[in-house]
């Protein structure tokens, strides 16, 4: 999942950065209000770790402005605030989930993933597609009995697939996923491509039909049309 960590405290934000990604997730940080904000209107989340109070602005105004996002991220909100008061009103914001500080790493990243498969998932543990099985907790994917030996960005690229059937990905929209504000340090697209190739053989080797289909002029669609 490609998640946005708003934290002020640097520390924190670089632990959970490290800790998340280190489960497959691609993490960014946003330190303040303007630097969040800023990230929320260029780029897509699927899950956004909010601090609601930043020295540069209130973080409930940014859940605010998620909830116009189509689809909106999950949202779980991480605060030194234990009232109730304050709980109930980012859920009535929108907020998915509420855990205060402080906490234990392992903590964020159950809350992260039960959060991704209702969100993401519809609440299951296990992503079906035809005769692919998708395992997001494990990173694994089969194929009838065959398991392909897949690299984090083949996994990833498949689950993203999946989890957009029948929709026209763009290249910028697959790199974003993939690379999160790394995505200009490719240069070009050409990664994608090879990305790509190499799961539509994997797939395929392992006996699964071939799903990935190029629009030309646009990107690629996950379809069995």
């Amino acid at each position: 999942m490609k998640i946005l960590i708003v934290e002020d405290e640097q520390s924190l934000a670089d632990d959970l950065v490290t800790y998340l990604a280190s489960e497959g997730n691609i993490c960014e940080p946003a330190y303040d209000y303007f630097t969040a904000e800023d990230k929320l209107a260029a780029f897509h989340y699927d899950i956004v770790l909010l601090d609601i109070n930043l020295p540069d602005g209130n973080g409930l105004q940014l859940l605010h402005q998620m909830r116009e996002h189509e689809p909106p991220p999950g949202v779980l909100i991480i605060s030194a605030r234990d009232s109730l008061d304050d709980k109930l009103k980012g859920l009535d914001l929108g907020a998915d989930d509420y855990l205060t500080k402080p906490f234990h790493l392992a903590e964020v990243n159950a809350r992260v993933k039960a959060l991704g498969r209702r969100r993401l998932f519809g609440g299951k543990t296990e992503i079906r597609y035809n005769e692919i099985s998708i395992d997001p907790e494990s990173g694994t994917a089969r194929i009838n009995e065959q398991q392909p030996e897949l690299t984090r960005k083949e996994f990833a690229l498949l689950q993203y697939f999946v989890t957009n059937q029948n929709r026209v990905m763009t290249k910028e929209a697959i790199a974003e996923h993939l690379w999160g504000d790394y995505m200009e340090m490719a240069g070009n697209f050409d990664f994608i491509y090879t990305h790509i190739k190499n799961l539509r053989r994997k797939l395929t080797d392992a006996g699964a039909n071939d799903y990935i289909r190029t629009v030309y002029g646009m990107g690629y669609k996950w379809s069995d049309e």
